[in-house]
């Protein structure tokens, strides 16, 4: 088995990796890498569903949907990243855990595929991926992870959205620095990991080739790091919001298909000069993203439409509604 210790941070590219390694390459492989800021997705989730997206777009924070299933997750440089890839499935969270218990931490299996303290606060999750005969298992390790930032990032308003997606369950979670008798830094945390765990798996280092590299960079240009599949790959859904503004009430429904806005219908005792229908012609396969629907509605008289209500707030009501006091509310609540 070979061993990467990745020093690259872009949450695309560390996606794009992994599947290059599990479908372009027929070695085993043990990786161990950190993302920057980022929301992490499973394959099968409405992004939309799952984030504050006020939030990850005002802190400009990625969402990048991974090829495995389970719930989002928030990565910081605080959570080590790591990856099995090998030509049949087998329980590599053990390695993990032995690792683990070599720095004082006891850990075990838990629920679905996560590791938890013996108070049952969470420290990691996986999920298992194959392909053509061979397995990845990847997780993460919450080693000096930000609640504050992974709490604000994943604060779903699911009431907004209704299909069928994959939902995340939420657990009471933990950093593993807190749990070790003596300070460890994370840098020295990942070349434990990577001796301990090579030892056991009798590994050998490997760094990415220009090929290989070249390869990775293809695939994140192509899906990993394109709205079309972080967002457009989100499970149809129904989105529904209603505000009450001082010229009126204005209510929204449409269907979220492939990450654009379909059949849009508005409702409300708005006053109006133009009809409705014509507005809502306007934002008809339009991608569901705070851009675009502004750059629709930049050479619109949205007056004309509704009467009094700016077109700030008429984008705002596309989008889950700010929890009060929120600073990105919009300027109706100010």
């Amino acid at each position: 088995m070979y061993l990467i210790v990745d020093t690259t941070t872009d949450p695309a590219w560390n996606l794009a990796a992994e599947e290059y390694l599990l479908t372009q390459r027929s070695e085993p492989f043990f990786r161990l890498w950190r993302n920057a800021d980022s929301v992490i997705i499973g394959r099968h989730q409405n992004a939309y569903a799952e984030i504050d997206l006020d939030y990850v777009e005002r802190e400009r924070i990625p969402v990048v949907r991974r090829m495995t299933g389970g719930g989002a997750v928030f990565h910081d440089l605080g959570n080590v990243n790591y990856s099995f890839f090998d030509l049949r499935e087998r329980r590599f969270t053990d390695v993990v855990l032995e690792a683990l218990a070599a720095l004082g931490v006891v850990g075990s299996c838990s629920g679905r595929n996560d590791l938890v303290l013996e108070d049952g606060r969470k420290f990691s999750g996986t999920a298992v991926c194959k392909h053509g005969g061979r397995v990845l298992e990847h997780g993460t390790l919450l080693f000096d992870a930000s609640f504050d930032r992974l709490s604000a990032a994943l604060r779903p308003r699911p009431e907004k959205f209704s299909g069928k997606a994959v939902q995340s369950v939420r657990s009471r979670v933990a950093n593993l620095s807190s749990q070790l008798a003596a300070p460890l830094s994370i840098e020295a945390f990942i070349a434990f990991l990577a001796q301990h765990i090579g030892d056991a798996l009798g590994c050998t280092p490997y760094a990415f080739s220009a090929e290989d590299r070249a390869a990775i960079a293809q695939l994140r240009a192509e899906r990993f790091g394109a709205m079309a599949w972080n967002f457009g790959a989100s499970p149809a859904c129904r989105f529904t919001n209603v505000r009450k503004f001082p010229a009126g009430l204005v209510e929204v429904h449409f269907d979220l298909r492939g990450g654009r806005i379909s059949g849009l219908q508005i409702f409300g005792d708005y006053f109006f000069t133009r009809p409705t229908e014509e507005f809502c012609a306007i934002l008809e396969g339009c991608p569901y993203d705070r851009n675009a629907i502004a750059g629709r509605l930049l050479t619109v008289a949205t007056g004309d439409y509704f009467s009094g209500i700016e077109t700030e707030d008429l984008i705002c009501i596309f989008f889950p509604s700010p929890i009060p006091g929120d600073p990105s509310a919009c300027r109706r609540s100010r």
